[in-house]
């Protein structure tokens, strides 16, 4: 049986195609279920400490980061030009047909922002996190700073007999008002990597701007926090930790009466193999295996034939419906997977099958017409929604940092056309359409600790 799990293995590396769906996903579960076995993951030292892990041949290694843009053409000043654009438009364009971006006054810690939805009315973690990401990549700390303040003011729940302790609230009024009091686990991965670049970049400051403590404390919480039941404004919850021990894999959600799965697009192994470097000594190993557990799950999750990947997903991979109309279907959520895999790929360069992915993925956007695709699918590639997406432009063209075939160029050059996102849908497209610039342009780097 180890036997044939192995056979399996290769042949995912190198990209033969497994022609059964089912066959498909049996296997690589029994792929992940390996991960579950009592093993190291690593190699040991003669004094029994894990050895580092290995850094692949990726941008991490290298430190060569591709810039498709150049590659299509684009002077750097060029590139610097729409990147910058983008900033401007979206943290300080017009505030009713442009900003996602407001000040909101100061406190103790200093300035206030928030970064909205506009079409929602609320401030989720997702683009809190996403706007902190963006601001230390492009060297903006006040407005990082102001970000993560107004976050610890109004979303963090510090009440230790509260359910959600450690975590964040992860939608609030634009008053800090919140609407739920649970967390979304995208959120605090992002607050995550971020607080850990900012203090690669800018250093550590005190208290809340202590980011690599602040980071520390986090992903300990998203980890071990036990599990608590209490009231909240909402009604009585119960919330456990962020991730799933025995698959090694980032859940939905933390809350305990729920069926417990997964989202693809939370799926960051980029982020966890740093994190089995730079987190805490005891959960490294953990994060090690988190990122080959990931990477084996986009394979077993995403359409054999599309490339496509469901919103929502059991850990062996397989679409999970709820009432959530969009739950089993390739979605909004669901645009982000094909960028977070290829960015693991630009970066570490250890799972071949990533690159395979890409091309099956932008080989279905191809035929659906490159200017004209829409937004929503069954997985076997039915169209459900029309609109062509600013959002989902652009992750396809992340995905070119891991394809191989000549017609990426063609998502590339899409994305570099695009318009910046405005109007009632700036947020989550104008959010996905500035990181995949920076993407796209070898500007969104990793910042190393001294």
């Amino acid at each position: 049986m180890l036997a044939q799990k192995i056979v399996f293995l290769c042949a995912v590396r190198v990209g033969f195609r497994v022609p059964h769906t089912s066959v498909l996903r049996v296997g690589v579960f029994a792929a992940l279920t390996l991960l579950t076995l009592p093993a190291a993951t690593r190699a040991r030292t003669s004094s029994g400490a894990l050895a580092p892990p290995a850094n692949g041949a990726g941008a991490y290694a290298t430190h060569h980061y591709r810039n498709l843009f150049a590659e299509s053409g684009h002077s750097n000043r060029a590139i610097s030009k729409k990147i910058n654009a983008a900033y401007a438009q979206l943290f300080h364009g017009d505030p009713q047909t442009q900003s996602v971006f407001f000040h909101t006054g100061r406190n103790a810690n200093g300035p206030l922002a928030y970064l909205t939805d506009w079409a929602n009315h609320d401030v989720r973690t997702e683009g809190m996190s996403y706007g902190m990401m963006i601001s230390v990549q492009l060297n903006k700390k006040k407005e990082f700073n102001a970000l993560w303040n107004w976050a610890k003011t109004y979303m963090y729940i510090a009440d230790p007999n509260h359910p959600s302790y450690g975590y964040f609230s992860w939608s609030c009024k634009t008053d800090g008002t919140p609407n739920e009091e649970t967390p979304a686990p995208d959120g605090e991965e992002y607050f995550v990597m971020s607080l850990y670049f900012a203090a690669a970049r800018w250093g550590n400051g005190a208290g809340i701007y202590d980011y690599k403590s602040q980071a520390d404390a986090l992903l300990t919480t998203m980890r071990h926090r036990a599990v608590i039941t209490g009231p909240t404004k909402f009604g009585p919850r119960t919330v456990g930790n962020e991730v799933d021990e025995q698959y090694k894999m980032i859940r939905f959600v933390p809350g305990i009466p729920r069926n417990d799965f997964t989202d693809p697009s939370y799926h960051l192994p980029a982020f966890y193999e740093l994190w089995s470097r730079w987190g805490p000594a005891p959960d490294r190993e953990f994060w090690a295996e988190a990122a080959t557990a990931s990477r084996m799950f986009f394979v077993a999750t995403t359409n054999p034939t599309t490339g496509l990947a469901p919103n929502y997903a059991n850990f062996d991979g397989t679409p999970h419906p709820t009432r959530f109309p969009k739950s089993a279907i390739f979605a909004d959520d669901a645009w982000r997977t094909a960028s977070n895999w290829s960015v693991d790929w630009s970066w570490w360069q250890k799972a071949p099958q990533e690159q395979v992915l890409s091309d099956r993925i932008q080989s279905f956007f191809t035929s659906q017409g490159i200017a004209t695709y829409g937004d929503g699918f069954k997985l076997d590639g039915t169209q459900l929604d029309a609109t062509h997406s600013t959002g989902l432009v652009a992750t396809n063209a992340v995905a070119t940092l891991a394809a191989t075939n000549p017609r990426a160029k063609d998502f590339v050059a899409a994305l570099w056309d695009a318009p910046i996102p405005s109007g009632q849908k700036r947020y989550y497209d104008g959010m996905l359409y500035l990181l995949s610039l920076l993407h796209c342009s070898g500007r969104f780097r990793i910042y190393t600790p001294h």
